[in-house]
């Protein structure tokens, strides 16, 4: 009868001490008799634990905490009232918007619509940054690293699942931006300029999605306000926000939120608290001001890009 005995994942003991892992593997290389499926299998499970405990972060992507923070305003634009409590688990939203060059990459993997034929992104259209050229989808010259428009909401949606990743809920957008100081841009409460924020400028103008450090919301994400709108995953309906009430439903067809303000915006539409209610948006078609960003469960794992 052999002197050691391999039971499942359980502390091997020989002559009465526990043996390591180094150990056990030496003695039964010494002697020919290598239990090979038993041993990588714990030190599969070990590891499976590890992670469990200490998942690995996604990378360029920000924790946005598990708590409470004020969503709404009792002083803005009837549609930001009232202003509510909300208590959110913690998720990862990306610390940049997506850009012409990430788009181009989902075309490139998954084309212009999906199966049931719903449009991604409006290239024919003239504000268009992304363009076929031989047979590639590419970034227009000089636009590259600016945030992608004219992208549909489908398109968003349909990037997000591609990622192994999601939009943001409303509530979850507000939060990021706004932190749970309640404060009225993502940067503070100081009125905005051009060193914090690209608005006021020029029809389809835009800038590079990293050009306003400064202009940071309080977990470090860039370009929450300006430069491009930002579809949400919510429908737009009316305060206050309830995740159960239908507006989560992600199936194509009502009017969705858009956060952040654009580049035509002006300074009283770059607050946290800001929906876009004038907005031009249909969830079918692409906009000249309206991006995206993605958000991610805590305890999920995106796929690299």
């Amino acid at each position: 009868m052999d002197e050691v005995l391999l039971i499942g994942l359980h502390p091997i003991k020989m002559r009465g001490k526990e043996l390591s892992n180094k150990v056990i593997a030496e003695y039964f290389v010494r002697r020919g008799r290598i239990v090979m499926v038993a041993f990588f299998a714990y030190l599969g499970v070990v590891h499976a634990q590890i992670n469990l405990i200490d998942p690995r972060p996604p990378t360029k992507m920000a924790l946005i905490s598990e708590g409470s923070f004020t969503m709404g305003s009792n002083v803005g634009p009837e549609d930001e009232k009232p202003e509510h409590i909300i208590f959110l688990k913690s998720f990862y939203l990306d610390i940049l918007p997506v850009s012409n060059a990430d788009f181009a990459q989902f075309l490139n993997s998954q084309g212009l619509k999906n199966q049931q034929g719903e449009t991604f992104y409006d290239d024919l259209d003239s504000d268009a940054r992304i363009h076929l050229q031989r047979s590639i989808w590419q970034a227009d010259v000089g636009y590259a690293r600016h945030p992608v428009n004219e992208v549909s909401w489908v398109g968003a949606r349909e990037y997000c699942i591609w990622l192994n990743k999601r939009l943001p809920t409303e509530a979850e957008w507000e939060k990021a931006a706004r932190g749970t100081d309640g404060r009225k841009y993502p940067w503070g409460n100081a009125a905005p300029n051009a060193k914090l924020a690209f608005f006021g400028a020029p029809f389809n103008a835009s800038a590079p999605v990293d050009a306003f450090p400064g202009g940071a919301s309080p977990y470090g994400i860039l370009d929450m306000a300006g430069n491009q709108w930002e579809w949400v995953s919510s429908a737009y309906q009316p305060y206050p926000y309830k995740a159960d009430d239908g507006r989560e439903n992600q199936n194509t067809g009502p009017i969705r939120s858009t956060r952040g303000g654009g580049h035509d915006s002006n300074e009283q539409e770059l607050t946290t608290t800001q929906r876009g209610r004038y907005l031009s948006r249909s969830p079918k078609a692409g906009h000249h001001n309206i991006g995206f960003r993605c958000a991610v469960t805590s305890n999920q794992q995106p796929k690299a890009q």
